[in-house]
């Protein structure tokens, strides 16, 4: 007598998926404006700019690293906290063409006003996630990004930037 198959799960229906993806994108997309109202910066530049404070003299490359984001993004926000007076950017003692990006006091004063985490809530909340349901999670949304035949090089955009 053959053994029974596990039963599969029922089907979610898609539009219960579909509804809470548009819960993670609304919690983004309120921190993120909360944050820029409060402070008149985007939550990606706020990321740098707390990353620069946390890291006196980092470079462009590590700040680009530790955002995950391309090189010229990173570049690009760096510019725009360089005009507003947030930071200044010393030329590397060994290599010239290096620049070692400093955070400037109105800095320090504007990123006590920020409200919740520098990086934004999505990652701080895959942070707590255990390591085996952010591992599926992976799997699932790369499934997902394959069906929707998306461009993957659109994932070094920081979500405050979307």
């Amino acid at each position: 007598m053959p053994t029974p198959s596990p039963a599969s799960p029922p089907r979610v229906p898609t539009a219960v998926v579909l509804r809470r993806f548009r819960v993670v994108f609304n919690a983004v997309r309120t921190h993120f404006k909360q944050v820029e109202k409060q402070v008149g910066l985007g939550g990606a530049q706020v990321w740098a700019l707390s990353l620069i404070r946390d890291q006196p003299g980092i470079g462009l490359g590590e700040l680009a690293r530790g955002m995950d984001v391309h090189q010229s993004t990173a570049s690009n926000l760096v510019k725009g906290l360089l005009q507003k007076g947030l930071i200044r950017a010393d030329k590397g003692h060994a290599d010239k063409r290096q620049v070692q990006l400093v955070a400037l006091p109105e800095a320090l004063t504007l990123l006590a006003k920020v409200p919740g985490p520098f990086e934004g809530v999505l990652p701080e909340a895959l942070d707590k996630l255990p390591a085996q349901t952010l591992a599926q999670l992976d799997r699932d949304l790369a499934k997902l990004i394959t069906l929707l035949k998306a461009d993957e090089s659109t994932g070094s955009i920081p979500l405050a930037q979307l």
